[in-house]
């Protein structure tokens, strides 16, 4: 894909089109630097560019930090199975019968 298909896609289109056609996590910086260079937008300030795009990176669901600056796609891990007990079980709801004279004598007894 060249540079011109990039430039109406969002930085977050492009980091994910970069992460899905490398096919495993990528470190931050790199991963950005080349969302730049295919949106092949200027940039007045790397470090505020960086900070904004890493930014939208962490706040979407596609994305995963997979730890020491490494982000990965969301889709590449098997989804979570939630395992089950194999036997049920009940709870009882014990009732207490609260004898209400004594409960109003502690409540407002003032000494």
């Amino acid at each position: 894909m060249e540079n011109k298909d990039y430039t109406n896609m969002t930085e977050v289109d492009v980091a994910y089109r970069i992460l899905n056609s490398a096919k495993e996590p990528m470190n931050y910086k790199a991963l950005i630097t080349e969302v730049i260079d295919k949106k092949n937008k200027p940039v007045q300030s790397v470090a505020a560019a960086i900070s904004e795009i890493y930014t939208m990176i962490n706040m979407d669901s596609r994305f995963q930090h997979r730890g020491k600056g490494f982000w990965g796609l969301t889709e590449w891990n098997p989804p979570e199975i939630k395992k089950t007990a194999a036997r049920s079980t009940t709870t009882k709801t014990v009732s207490t019968k609260i004898d209400e004279s004594k409960f109003k004598d502690s409540v407002f007894d003032n000494g």
